[in-house]
């Protein structure tokens, strides 16, 4: 991939999606919560302030919120993420939230035999309402971007989403930013408006647009249609070899594809899981993380989403996809390891971990 340097662009990375406020109960579950810790959080949001946070990128978010108490709660909370808060679009609250209102997401961590549970709360907010023309993509790309990257949480957020989200890609490659995409299947986000076939029709489209393709262990067959050899009905058994069969369909379905990455997680409590990644480029072939077995996880909301702004520092500052894959599996694991979907690791622990560190006390 032909990638623009720093010297010449003002942004690193620029991402576009929903911000949402992340309420946690810690331990507890939220069905009998009389306390919780907030978070600002989102799948798009995630992966440029990971890069602004822990690998110290210049980024900035594209969102819209409305304009109250809560939506300033989040830009509270984002502000401490470093990102360049200027594409906030804000949307004049009606008092009651009738007309436009801010997304919440009551997420549970889960541990041993009982899961994570998240249960979003964002019909009718105000990034859902947001236009193709809200912002006028060719000047802010003109600025220079060096990578732009965007979601299916946010397309399958309404029908405008899709179509700004496709406009934004288009303006992207227009002035030369690498687009990444992250799948992020979600069925509660799809089941009211046509299920799997319609996160299909709106994936696939989008895909066309794509250089770097990223997605989990369910993510291809539910928003593509590419079915994984091997895999069974709960994802307690992924093959590698059954993945790369995929991602090789993938590439030849979709050549525009650059980079094609998924994360394998096998999950045998809620509080440990078997963790690796697999990635492909047009130029060197299949490259595969460290797999780490036994995993211990505090809090899985998140990782993914770490794994992608691991696998794009590592594309964009390093180039070489064997390190970008290590440092996207090595992010998405010490992610997990903290409270909240966004990271608290530093750029010096994610490559301790990819180099083959260990958790030994640092004093």
């Amino acid at each position: 991939m032909k990638i623009k340097s720093a010297k010449e662009t003002r942004y690193d990375i620029v991402s576009l999606g929903e911000v949402m406020l992340r309420l946690d109960p810690g331990e507890g579950r939220v069905r009998t919560a009389r306390s919780f810790a907030v978070w600002e959080g989102g799948g798009e949001y995630n992966v440029a302030r990971g890069l602004r946070r822990c690998f110290g990128l210049r980024g900035a978010i594209v969102t819209s919120l409305a304009d109250n108490e809560v939506g300033r709660l989040v830009e509270d909370l984002m502000l401490t993420g470093g990102l360049d808060l200027q594409y906030v679009i804000w949307k004049k609250y009606d008092g009651i939230g009738r007309t436009v209102r801010n997304g919440l997401n009551f997420t549970e961590r889960g541990f041993g035999v009982r899961g994570a549970v998240g249960v979003s709360d964002r019909g009718n907010t105000a990034i859902a309402q947001m236009q193709p023309d809200d912002i006028d993509w060719d000047a802010l790309f003109s600025q220079g971007v060096r990578w732009f990257h965007t979601g299916g949480i946010f397309a399958g957020l309404s029908e405008s989403s899709a179509k700004v989200a496709e406009t934004a890609m288009k303006a992207a490659h227009k002035h030369g930013t690498i687009v990444s995409y992250d799948l992020n299947y979600r069925p509660s986000l799809w089941s009211g408006i046509g299920g799997v076939k319609r996160a299909q029709q709106v994936n696939r489209q989008l895909a066309q647009y794509v250089d770097v393709m990223i997605g989990n262990e369910e993510d291809f067959t539910a928003s593509l249609g590419l079915e994984v050899e091997g895999a069974n009905e709960n994802l307690t058994e992924l093959d590698t070899s059954g993945f790369k069969k995929m991602i090789e369909k993938a590439s030849k379905e979709f050549p525009n594809f650059q980079v094609i990455a998924t994360t394998l997680r096998s999950v045998t409590s809620a509080s440990r899981n078997d963790w690796a990644a697999i990635a492909w480029s047009k130029e060197s072939g299949f490259a595969e993380s460290t797999a780490r077995k036994d995993l211990e996880i505090m809090d899985r909301v998140g990782g993914g989403d770490s794994f992608a702004s691991g696998l794009i520092y590592g594309l964009l500052e390093i180039g070489d996809l064997k390190t970008a894959v290590e440092y996207g599996a090595a992010h998405g694991a010490l992610a997990m390891t903290t409270p909240g979907d966004t990271t608290m690791v530093t750029l010096a622990e994610v490559a301790k971990l990819a180099g083959g560190g260990s958790a030994r006390v640092i004093r």
